[in-house]
């Protein structure tokens, strides 16, 4: 992933005013968009030009060409402030970022997350690399801000159940019930992707607790009941996948080596 600034020239005299929200909703079209991630954007003021600070899946992110109606609509109000469309420079490639899926074409596809990834939670079922959302149709209104959403709730009840304070059981029963509210939505996703993409696309349950190891190891699918065991972990995280139901989970990680 690529580090990028964002400047904006001013064409005429303008009011910070006017320009703030311009360049706030300019970039929160590219973020629904999947063009650039994370939720901070360092945004600073310089002698008749404004600049940016953020994070791109590619370094051609950018380009137009993969500009959604949004972003389109957002350049055209940056423009009516009186501010340039930006001049993109790149400052190099973060070195604390997953590298981005490059695949001309998946097998199969998988939503996963967690409170530690800014990354697209679309990841490659076979090298596990995040998808730039901007590569796939848009799920619903133009961009993939419904995808985001359900990532942001996903990686907040993931925080609450790694710090185990507060809400902790209930959070861990949104990650972990096929049928929670946060499931529901996060399958509902996955089948409106799939439908888009005609690939293969799966939702990652996530497994805690647990009887024993032995119960672990003899779980079936919590959708159909089925045997979904495999012979071998994928990716060293999922220990079973149930194609009909399209879910993949861990052993649970209290018994993971």
């Amino acid at each position: 992933m690529w580090v990028c600034e964002l400047n904006f020239d001013c064409y005429q005299d303008i009011e910070l005013a006017d320009a703030e929200p311009a360049i706030r909703q300019f970039i929160d079209a590219l973020r629904y968009n999947g063009q650039i991630l994370g939720r901070e954007f360092p945004t600073s003021m310089h002698q008749g030009w404004l600049s940016a600070r953020v994070v791109c899946p590619e370094k051609d992110s950018l380009h137009p060409r993969y500009h959604s109606r949004q972003v389109e609509l957002a350049i055209e109000q940056l423009h009516r402030a009186g501010l340039t469309s930006p001049k993109v420079q790149f400052r190099g490639q973060d070195l604390n970022s997953d590298t981005t899926d490059h695949c001309d074409q998946r097998r199969w596809q998988l939503l996963y997350t967690t409170y530690l990834h800014s990354c697209s939670p679309l990841r490659c079922g076979d090298h596990f690399t995040p998808v730039p959302l901007y590569r796939i149709p848009p799920v619903a209104n133009g961009d993939s801000k419904q995808i985001l959403k359900w990532q942001e709730d996903w990686e907040a009840c993931d925080q609450l159940q790694m710090n185990g304070s507060i809400l902790e059981h209930g959070a861990v029963t949104e990650l972990s019930e096929p049928d929670s509210r946060l499931s529901r939505r996060g399958r509902d996703l996955a089948k409106r992707i799939e439908y888009l993409t005609e690939v293969p696309t799966f939702y990652y349950l996530y497994r805690v607790g647990g009887d024993s190891l032995e119960a672990e190891l003899n779980r079936t699918c919590p959708g159909c009941g089925e045997d979904w065991r495999l012979a071998e972990p994928v990716h060293e995280i999922f220990d079973f996948v149930c194609e009909p139901c399209r879910l993949v989970s861990n052993l649970s990680w209290d018994f993971k080596n």
